[in-house]
């Protein structure tokens, strides 16, 4: 089993899949949804924004219907779960590190410039695409739904072909 020096071992990523299908079994079971992270990160945002433009908020045809709590829903808590438990993790099996996982032949700073300009990307398609991958993959995937799979199929397509352009960053 993989460790980190002086950490304990990772999670069998086998059960972890399990744990994960049973997470998602409950959150339809319960709440009668699936999971995502966009939708929390989305209402975070109108959060944010209503604190220093209320009117422009309440205005909008996007952050506006969700009201004046935008953070009361299931997924802002699960979201602030996700980040918490995580570290709670990585804590109690010693896996803290602050660095940047990068090639040799990268610089940190393109690192950086290159995960940021990744993360803008996704999270502008995942709101235009009104879901994030996660809420896609496992919640369409779990109902089996045809464009999840097409939509994951092409996710694991177009990650082969963006690693041709950025492959040379990683070769050491």
């Amino acid at each position: 089993m993989k460790t980190f020096t002086g950490s304990k071992p990772i999670m069998n990523p086998y059960l972890a899949g399990v744990i994960l299908g049973l997470t998602l079994l409950v959150s339809y079971l319960v709440l009668g949804a699936g999971l995502g992270a966009s939708g929390g990160i989305a209402r975070i945002a109108a959060h944010i924004e209503s604190v220093l433009a209320p009117s422009r908020v309440a205005s909008s045809e996007y952050f506006g219907a969700w009201g004046k709590e935008p953070l009361n829903y299931y997924l802002v808590f699960m979201l602030v779960g996700i980040f918490v438990g995580g570290l709670i993790s990585a804590v109690a099996a010693r896996r803290v590190r602050f660095q940047v996982e990068r090639g040799r032949k990268a610089s940190t700073g393109l690192r950086l410039g290159l995960a940021l300009a990744g993360g803008i990307l996704a999270g502008f398609a995942s709101r235009l695409a009104q879901g994030c991958t996660s809420g896609q993959a496992l919640s369409g995937g779990a109902m089996l739904l045809s464009g999840s799979l097409v939509f994951l199929v092409c996710v694991f397509a177009g990650g082969y072909a963006a690693a041709w352009f950025v492959r040379r960053q990683w070769h050491d």
